[in-house]
């Protein structure tokens, strides 16, 4: 099967309006509990960063207390987007992800497209294209320009290489 990055941004994006997100960063952990998700927060082993399963009804991730709070964002947003686009799944079962910011084979070859979709989710969630818009027309940015890019990273409460990820990469952008 080949993952729908387009549907999966439509429904950050729609995430979005149902919340009244207007400013970054964009409040990742009050939209899970206004979705009544149980976020629990532990150390897990190193590469681990996140699960998410839903038992007797209830929606939980399980987040990676031992990683940034940047990448703790980010795995909150991308175990967002399973419980969004693959809640199928997910009923007595445990999705676990590792290492869900680097491009591993999997991903890159497009073969895991419940994870391309949880990262375009996760991408637009934390990242919204309107925001993003703003930002971008009110300061052109440059690829190289390290200081606009840490500049707007903080703003979203995001990696530099998401940032960059986001600005710079054809078809990021829909």
């Amino acid at each position: 099967m080949r993952a729908d990055t387009a549907g999966a941004r439509a429904a950050a994006r729609a995430m979005i309006v149902e919340y009244s997100v207007k400013t970054a960063p964009v409040p990742v952990e009050r939209i899970a509990r206004i979705m009544k998700v149980r976020v629990q927060y532990s150390p897990l082993d190193g590469d681990l960063s996140g699960m998410v399963t839903i038992h007797d009804g209830v929606p939980i991730i399980g987040i990676n207390a031992l990683h940034h709070p940047n990448r703790q964002r980010f795995t909150l947003a991308h175990e967002m987007g399973h419980l969004v686009l693959h809640r199928e799944i997910l009923e007595g079962s445990v999705h676990v992800d590792k290492q869900i910011l680097h491009r591993d084979i999997m991903t890159a070859t497009g073969a895991d497209w419940r994870e391309i979709e949880a990262n375009a989710f996760a991408s637009e969630l934390l990242m919204p294209e309107p925001l993003m818009r703003v930002q971008a027309t009110a300061n052109v940015i440059a690829f190289e320009d390290d200081e606009a890019i840490a500049s707007l990273a903080k703003k979203f409460r995001v990696s530099d290489a998401a940032i960059r990820f986001r600005l710079f990469s054809p078809g990021v952008r829909e």
